[in-house]
C-alpha cells in the first residue's frame, strides 16, 4: 500500500481532563495504517512525537490499535485506550495485551480492563497531597513510580503524579490510567484521582479482577502541543485537527 505522512493522518488529544476540560494528557493518534506500516516507523514517529504514548488503528472497525512511548512498544495502556474509545466510537478495543471493552457514560468515557495488562509500577503512598507536591521530577531512584496520598479517604479521593524514570524524555506523566488501575486494584475500591497538574482519573473494581477506568477527552488545540517531554498548556474544546493544523504543529 502507498505510504502516507503520518502527520497528515494526526489526531491529538488531551485525555482525562478535569470539569473544565483543561489538562489531561496528550495522545496522538493516526487512524492510516498506510502512514506508519510497521513497527520501526511507528517507533520512529512516537519519539518524532514525544508524548508519553501514541496510538495507531490497523482496523477502526474491529478496534485493533498498537501503542507505542517514545522509546518503546506497550500491549497496554490506560490514557490510550480511553481516547481512542472516544474518538472511534467503539465499544470493543484490541490491544496486543486483549480485548478492552468501552462505554460511554455521558461525559466520561470508560474502559474494562485487567491489572495483569498493566506494566509494573512502585505503587508509593505518601503522608499527604503536600508531600506528593513537593516531590522533584523525577524523584531521585530508579524504576517507574506513582507516588499517590489520600486528599480524602472516605471518599476515595487520591492525589497522585507518575515519573517514568525512563531515557525518553517524559520527565512526567500527566494522567497515567495503567498506573490508576493498579492502585485500584490493590486498595479494591473505587478512586477519583487528580493527578499531574489538575487531570482527573476515575475508577471502579469490577467483577473476575477486571478495573474500569474513565475520563474526559478533548480534541486539543494546536496551541497545546509542545517540544519532547512536555505537555502543554490546558487544551480547549476544539474542532477536529486539518491537515494544515497537524502540519503546522509539528515543524
Amino acid at each position: 500500500m502507498n505510504r502516507r505522512d503520518p502527520r497528515q493522518a494526526l489526531d491529538v488529544l488531551h485525555v482525562f481532563c478535569d470539569a473544565e476540560g483543561r489538562h489531561g494528557n496528550a495522545l496522538g493518534v493516526v487512524r492510516d495504517p498506510r502512514a506508519c506500516p510497521d513497527e520501526a516507523s511507528r517507533q520512529a514517529f512516537a519519539a518524532e512525537l514525544g508524548f508519553s504514548e501514541t496510538l495507531f488503528v490497523d482496523d477502526p472497525e474491529r478496534g485493533t490499535v498498537d501503542i507505542y512511548t517514545p522509546g518503546l512498544r506497550l500491549p497496554f495502556a490506560g490514557h490510550p485506550l480511553v481516547g481512542a474509545a472516544w474518538l472511534l466510537d467503539l465499544e470493543e478495543l484490541n490491544p496486543p495485551a486483549g480485548t478492552v471493552w468501552a462505554r460511554g457514560d455521558g461525559e466520561f468515557t470508560w474502559i474494562t480492563a485487567r491489572a495483569e495488562w498493566a506494566p509494573p509500577r512502585t505503587l508509593e503512598r505518601f503522608p499527604d497531597p503536600a508531600a506528593v507536591d513537593a516531590l522533584p521530577a523525577p524523584p531521585p531512584g530508579e524504576g517507574w513510580l506513582y507516588a499517590w496520598a489520600w486528599e480524602d479517604e472516605a471518599a476515595g479521593r487520591v492525589r497522585a503524579r507518575a515519573f517514568p524514570r525512563r531515557d525518553d524524555g517524559i520527565v512526567e506523566d500527566e494522567a497515567t490510567g495503567a498506573a490508576a488501575l493498579l492502585l485500584t486494584e490493590r486498595l479494591g475500591r473505587a478512586l477519583n484521582i487528580t493527578q499531574g497538574r489538575g487531570s482527573q482519573i476515575l475508577t471502579a473494581p469490577g467483577p473476575d479482577g477486571t478495573v474500569e477506568i474513565g475520563g474526559r477527552v478533548r480534541l486539543a488545540s494546536p496551541a497545546p502541543v509542545r517540544a519532547r517531554g512536555m505537555q502543554g498548556p490546558a487544551p480547549v474544546p476544539a474542532r477536529r485537527l486539518t491537515v494544515a493544523d497537524a502540519l503546522r504543529m509539528m515543524t
